[in-house]
Order: C-alpha cells, then structure tokens, then sequence
C-alpha cells in the first residue's frame, strides 16, 4: 500500500483524523517517552496550575498529525521531515481531538510537501497549530 506520490497530489488536499484522549493514554504515553511531569499525571499538584487540573501531554494531540500523514495525507510511504508547532489551548481528559492537514505547497523537484497541520477539539477550540514538511511517497 503507497500513499499519494507528489503528482497525485494537489494544493488544498486535506485529510483528518480524530479521537478521544484518555487518561490511560497519558500514562502510556508517559511510560513510553519518560514523560511523568506532574501537570500531566498527578491531580493534587494539577490542582495548583492555571489549568486546576491535570491536561494531557501536547505530544499525544500532536502524533495524531502524525497519523494523518502516514496513513492518509499522503499516506502509506510518506517520510516526515519536520514540523512546528503551536500549543495554543489546553488538552482535558475526555477532549475529542481532530488532527487535519492539508496540502499549502507542492515542491515537485525535491518530492516535499508542506502541510498546514491543525488539532481542534470537540468544542472548535484549536489546540495546536503549525506546518509540516514530508517527502511524499515514491512509486
């Protein structure tokens, strides 16, 4: 299975993926990357934070970028270059999240594909913003 090559391609393509973030999702993701700041994982100090409670890792909300590009936008095959990012509203245990990407730039003569990438929640809030950079896969 290959995603779409640069030819196949066009500005304005976009693709998107949600799901709910867990609990049990921030501590796998804490167990995985070594990740267990307290702002994440222990209540009693959330509780002291601007937040009032625990939120969940920006990185978690941010893979599901990643799961757009290699298994939709453009797809299978796809290599990730870079990506910036803007954390711009906190994530809650229980918060929907749709990661969308859509195509900005086509640069055919290097096989690179930049994507505008944002996370909303259910509510519409956008949780992170920022572009990506791929080599779009080859056939």
């Amino acid at each position: 299975m290959i995603g779409k090559t640069i030819d196949e391609l066009k500005v304005g393509d976009s693709a998107s993926f949600a799901k709910t973030v867990t609990e049990a999702d921030a501590y796998n993701y804490a167990g995985v990357s070594g990740d267990f700041n307290p702002a994440h994982i222990n209540e009693e100090y959330a509780k002291n934070t601007k937040f009032e409670t625990r939120i969940a890792h920006g990185m978690i909300s941010a893979g599901f970028i990643s799961a757009v590009l290699g298994t939709q936008l453009p797809g299978p095959g796809t290599i990730y270059l870079g990506q910036e990012l803007k954390f711009t509203h906190p994530v809650h245990y229980g918060d929907t999240i749709t990661a969308t990407c859509t195509v900005e730039e086509l640069i055919p003569e290097k096989n690179r594909v930049i994507l505008k990438t944002t996370c909303t929640n259910q509510f519409g809030y956008v949780v992170i913003e920022g572009k990506a950079t791929v080599l779009a896969p080859q056939k």
